[in-house]
């Protein structure tokens, strides 16, 4: 794995950068959205052929991280093109190629992704939606809730469970469900962390849809499902860590212009350790960020999920450090719109609760990695 990174990437993180910039806290996501496609940040990672980048998950974190970095983070970015576009891409027919891969690259058309239910989280395990064969059809049944952006998205890309003609035991697969489709309809979840892009709860009764709806081998399973869930925690780290640089940055700007007895408050060992400190915590996740997206991107779905796994974890923790010494640097400003850092505190949260909780991936590394026994 390089260690540092290539001329090329270094490129693609200053030419993101400028446009975060352009956009500032204050962004219209319509218009960073339309822009980020145009420019080829949307689809960055997935195929050439139809209508990508030609890179990797590598390479759309960094499009992520640095728009979060300049305070203007595209949550969408995490579910679009990076798990549905990435679950198409590795394992879509050519038709549902031709038809999501091109759209989804240059923003025309997004996409959502649901797996969260309401007493299962996203334990795919415990998944009750479930599709049964009707003729040549498929019929959905089921609820997801905390599902991004739906009301925006043309379609979901939805996780239920079939069962297993061979052992009757019930296996994960993927479906397209168009966002008109007859027996699909969804809920605003009333939330008090503010977004552009809204919570919903999904209900699927008896959706029918017709068999090219099912996204690669039915037989697949878990194979597929974490070809979404691997580049999703990435993304997520990506999302967190550029959340936490915007945080320190504002932070490391107010203090060495903040003057109290005639010395910048950044001269202070109490106030600079700490900030230091969190620009070290942010870094250190950036390096597990980048490791997993290497390995994602080079086939191992093994060792990535344990380093995407990691990288989440580690990156949730520094971006929720980063903000809040960012508030305690700035004191009573910190609480104040015009720095934009008080609604950073919930959202800072999110990275330690979404998609999967801290304590899901310590259960994880202690039974993955260490082989430790489960208590559960």
């Amino acid at each position: 794995m390089p260690t540092t990174e290539t001329d090329e990437h270094k490129s693609l993180r200053t030419a993101v950068a400028t446009l975060g910039k352009r956009h500032g806290r204050d962004f219209n996501r319509e218009q960073l959205w339309s822009e980020a496609a145009k420019l080829g940040y949307l689809g960055v990672n997935l195929p050439e052929e139809h209508g990508g980048g030609g890179g990797g998950i590598t390479e759309l974190s960094i499009v992520l991280e640095e728009l979060g970095a300049a305070g203007c983070p595209l949550l969408m970015m995490v579910v679009s093109p990076a798990i549905c576009g990435t679950v198409i891409a590795r394992f879509g027919t050519d038709a549902q190629k031709q038809e999501w891969l091109p759209a989804l690259a240059d923003g025309t058309r997004t996409m959502a992704f649901g797996i969260t239910e309401p007493d299962a989280g996203s334990n795919s395990h415990r998944i009750t939606t479930t599709a049964h064969r009707d003729g040549a059809d498929w019929l959905l049944t089921g609820r997801k809730v905390f599902i991004s952006g739906v009301d925006i998205a043309d379609a979901t890309l939805i996780v239920g469970r079939t069962e297993d003609s061979r052992t009757g035991r019930l296996k994960p697969c993927l479906f397209i469900v168009p966002r008109d489709a007859p027996g699909f309809t969804r809920r605003q979840i009333d939330m008090e962390l503010q977004a552009a892009e809204k919570q919903f709860e999904l209900t699927l009764d008896d959706v029918r849809l017709p068999a090219e709806a099912l996204v690669g081998d039915e037989d697949a399973g878990l194979l597929q499902l974490f070809a979404g869930l691997n580049p999703e925690r990435i993304m997520t780290a990506a999302f967190a860590i550029g959340m936490g640089r915007y945080a320190l940055a504002q932070a490391v700007k107010y203090a060495k212009d903040r003057t109290v007895w005639n010395t910048p408050i950044g001269a202070h060992q109490a106030i600079a350790h700490p900030l230091a400190q969190a620009h070290i915590d942010l870094e250190l996740a950036r390096l597990m960020m980048q490791k997993a997206a290497y390995l994602y991107d080079e086939g191992d779905d093994v060792a990535a999920g344990e380093a995407a796994n990691m990288a989440k974890y580690a990156a949730g923790e520094a971006c929720v450090k980063a903000v809040d010494q960012a508030v305690h640097t700035l004191g009573g400003n910190g609480l104040t719109r015009e720095f934009g850092l008080a609604s950073l505190i919930t959202a800072a949260r999110v990275a330690r609760i979404a998609p999967v909780s801290r304590e899901m991936i310590l259960n994880y590394v202690s039974h993955q990695t260490l082989g430790l026994p489960k208590s559960y």
